[in-house]
């Protein structure tokens, strides 16, 4: 499990990002037109849901806007004898996104390497992928069956996968508007893809827990997920990688900036601050121009 272990902290891993993503799609695309659940009572009703259609004892949590659904499960993975493969072009070596005093402040050290090819045995097992699929399934029924008031449904939908026998969990992070624009076609598959979040934790106390007592619910605000999105565009384009290998990175990241903060229609900053902590380069960009760029 060491191996695994090592795997998960290292990378994002696009390709189990596109699986578990794969999982909020299986189900179908209908929904009431009459509000069936209310927000007050989302919970119980998650819960309750899971365990009868599907035999899964999950916990789900509502913080303010961010519904949160907490599947204890074991074995997430399984040791494939045929690996995915794929080619490195660049690394990065250190990356850190803060937002502060009205500024966005992105710090990266990106190089080009020579291609290395990187190997993954891992793949989801089927089991886990089913429960995954199962509980989105219910997310999707109950919130698009919601009352659509300003405050009737949460705005942000977060599944926590936690494997409760080798300590670590996958949390996938989705905007509400996007998981209807991806059902209702309005969006591609890949865009959905780069959309949403996805992060891996390690950690003891996830062994044995159950009820989810060890993870720290809190409200997602969308400064928080459109800086948390800039950062995983990031790792895909480049570590997939999405770029031919003369790419300047700086203006890479600067389209990634862009783009998010356009996607949503976020304004809620002031300066784009880009520091290269390879070559040194440093730019410094009002939202004006942010949004003025392509």
């Amino acid at each position: 499990m060491m191996k695994l272990k090592q795997f998960l902290r290292n990378s994002v891993k696009p390709g189990l990002l596109k699986i578990c993503l794969a999982l909020t799609l299986i189900c179908g695309c209908t929904s009431s037109t009459v509000p069936t659940y209310s927000k007050e009572k989302i919970e119980s009703i998650i819960q309750e849901l899971c365990k009868t259609e599907y035999n899964l004892d999950v916990k789900a949590k509502l913080i303010d806007d961010t519904l949160w659904v907490y599947l204890p499960v074991e074995d997430i993975f399984k040791q494939s004898e045929k690996p995915d493969i794929t080619t490195e072009i660049f690394k990065i070596e250190e990356m850190k996104n803060e937002f502060k005093e009205d500024t966005f402040r992105l710090e990266y050290k990106i190089q080009n390497i020579p291609p290395a090819e990187q190997k993954n045995y891992y793949q989801i097992n089927k089991d886990v992928s089913e429960d995954m699929g199962s509980v989105w399934r219910i997310i999707r029924r109950v919130t698009f069956s919601m009352e659509h008031s300003k405050n009737g449904e949460p705005k942000f939908y977060a599944v926590v996968t936690a494997d409760i026998k080798n300590a670590f969990e996958i949390i996938t992070l989705v905007y509400y508007l996007d998981l209807k624009k991806i059902s209702y076609g309005l969006i591609s598959y890949d865009e959905y893809y780069h959309r949403t979040i996805q992060n891996t934790n390690i950690t003891p106390e996830i062994s044995g827990d159950k009820d989810g007592l060890h993870f720290q619910y809190k409200n997602i605000s969308m400064r928080d997920f459109v800086l948390e999105q800039i950062t995983q565009r990031i790792k895909l384009k480049f570590q997939k990688p999405e770029l031919d290998k003369n790419a300047d990175v700086d203006k890479e990241i600067l389209k990634i900036v862009a783009n998010t903060v356009k996607t949503y229609d976020f304004k809620d900053f002031n300066t784009l601050e880009l520091n290269n902590l390879f070559t040194n380069n440093r730019i410094i960009l009002n939202k004006t121009a942010v949004l003025a760029s392509d």
